[in-house]
């Protein structure tokens, strides 16, 4: 027997239509490379975007064809995430600090057939044309008063290329699993895989990750995703905020300047943000050198890589509390999220702060398990950390045009090369990447751990920890710090500030001091280059 309820598709269409009629009077606020402060409403962008719609149509664009964007948070990014998805096409966002041999690679796999970029990115996207084989033409996101001279073939203005089109359009009807989006991982080991994500999959994620428990979005909220679109969908709020009637500031390329995001914060009156911990510390550092304020800023997201207490106790004294998270871009990207519960209130500071700093709670859609080296599924107590393992509806079942290769078990889950424990109220510890847990004498130990204790330090701004080799232990774990601003620090005491916060055997035999920590295009500390870097390395 089934249901007697319509069989309505889940279609990244449907959130569209609800906010231009229900909320087409929200503003969307944006910095881009040709206006620092560009305001218009939801309606504004769903009349554009309709006139995109017909603009690709003219085109001749067929159903799942590939169209790539190079472009930072903006209102016209935000048009091609709707006009190219709810076209039929898939939107292949493209992260464009990725090395130019692996936006070629990503372009060229995909078979993107054009390319909408920022003007930032015109020159990249010249050296590479002549091997990008099956891309057609080039939008330039501008108006024709800063489109720049360029010998992109078959180049066009974004504003002229929509401009004379009309903005009324039919659109068409799918079913729900169709594509929508890609994503490319950032291929630290290999060439980058690309992840499929369907409407169904994309409206699913939102839907789950606006609840109260999850990111508790609403109509009322002022949203700034520093996270950028180009990497997982700016982790939802591209959809989420739309879907609820949230204001959307999009911070341009200004991703990572303390001041342009503390004006923005201010005058928008933003209460909500999401970015990785580098962004977090910048804004931190400003407001410390400036002393300036947030004052409508009280909650911001953190994900990426792990958070150290001392930065989100940095962030609460100007009044902002920092929520964890975890996820992949496999995951679209949600797995996890750290609100408090209510049994906390009046908890010992410790105890809080030891759930402050897990990756959160097992949300709603995600099923997760934790596997030791012979697959048996081990206990959530908080204490056993095995492979971390997870399946939904919005967790990826392949690559793209690799056949089998999303490293999926025999009942169906997938493998997300994160170590972790996770306790009997589903809090997430992720203890480490499986490739960086560093194994001394037979042990493991977690270079996340040490990295967090070791930022607990006033003289630390940043902090890795790799495995260097050892002829007694095969492994020991080397500290490697970014001094704090105006600080010459005492490597041997920020190792002893390490006693009672980690196991004594953890504690490594040395630290080094570097200029600047490098990360991947995503913004995480880059473990290959730092063990590339210290290749060498031989203890002083």
């Amino acid at each position: 027997m089934h249901g007697l309820m319509m069989d309505s598709q889940l279609t990244i269409t449907t959130i569209m239509k609800h906010a231009d009629r229900i909320h087409g009077a929200r503003e969307i606020v944006s910095v881009t490379m040709d206006n620092p402060c560009h305001r218009y409403t939801y309606k504004d962008a769903f009349r554009r975007v309709r006139q995109l719609g017909n603009a690709l149509q003219n085109i001749g664009f067929d159903m799942g064809d590939r169209i790539a964007t190079l472009a930072w948070n903006d209102y016209r990014h935000f048009e091609l995430y709707y006009g190219i998805s709810c076209s039929g096409q898939v939107c292949h966002t493209i992260n464009p600090r990725l090395f130019p041999e692996q936006i070629e690679y990503i372009i060229n796999h995909a078979e993107d057939k054009w390319v909408f970029t920022d003007v930032l990115f015109v020159p990249l996207l010249e050296q590479l044309q002549d091997r990008l084989t099956t891309v057609e033409g080039f939008v330039v996101l501008t108006d024709e008063a800063n489109m720049p001279e360029t010998n992109l073939r078959n180049a066009h203005c974004y504003e002229t290329f929509i401009g004379s089109q009309s903005d009324t359009f039919e659109w068409p009807e799918f079913d729900e699993n169709t594509a929508s989006s890609m994503c490319y991982t950032s291929g630290t080991t290999g060439n980058p895989k690309g992840v499929v994500y369907s409407h169904r999959s994309t409206l699913l994620h939102s839907m789950m990750g606006s609840l109260p428990d999850i990111m508790n979005l609403s109509g009322d909220d002022v949203i700034m995703p520093i996270v950028p679109m180009f990497h997982v969908n700016a982790w939802g709020t591209a959809y989420n905020a739309p879907m609820v009637g949230a204001k959307l500031v999009f911070p341009g390329p200004k991703m990572a300047d303390g001041e342009t995001l503390t004006a923005l914060i201010n005058r928008e009156k933003i209460n909500y943000s999401l970015g990785v911990p580098t962004v977090w510390l910048a804004l931190v550092n400003y407001l410390n050198a400036s002393g300036e304020t947030v004052e409508s800023l009280k909650s911001v997201v953190v994900g990426g890589s792990a958070c150290p207490l001392s930065l989100m106790k940095e962030m609460e004294k100007h009044g902002v509390w920092m929520h964890a998270g975890w996820g992949m871009t496999e995951m679209s990207p949600l797995g996890s999220y750290n609100r408090p519960m209510a049994w906390m209130q009046g908890r010992p500071q410790e105890e809080i702060d030891a759930y402050r700093i897990r990756a959160g709670r097992v949300v709603y859609g995600v099923e997760m398990k934790i596997v030791d080296a012979d697959n048996n599924e081990l206990p959530w107590d908080g204490i056993a950390s095995g492979v971390l393992k997870v399946k939904g509806p919005w967790v990826c079942s392949g690559y793209y045009k690799l056949d089998d290769s999303a490293e999926l078990d025999e009942q169906g889950w997938f493998d997300t090369g994160d170590m972790a424990a996770i306790d009997e109220y589903g809090y997430v510890v992720i203890t480490d990447r499986v490739k960086d847990v560093i194994k001394s004498g037979g042990e493991w130990i977690s270079s996340i751990d040490v990295e967090n204790a070791a930022m607990s330090h006033s003289d630390v701004q940043e902090a890795a920890v790799i495995g260097v080799p050892d002829p007694k232990w095969t492994e020991r774990p080397l500290l490697i710090v970014v001094p704090a601003e105006g600080v010459s620090p005492d490597k041997k005491s920020i190792l002893a500030s390490l006693e009672g916060k980690i196991a004594k055997w953890w504690i490594p035999e040395d630290c080094v001091f570097i200029d600047e920590i490098p990360h991947t295009a995503t913004g995480k500390i880059s473990k290959k280059d730092l063990r590339d870097q210290f290749s060498d390395y031989q203890p002083s």
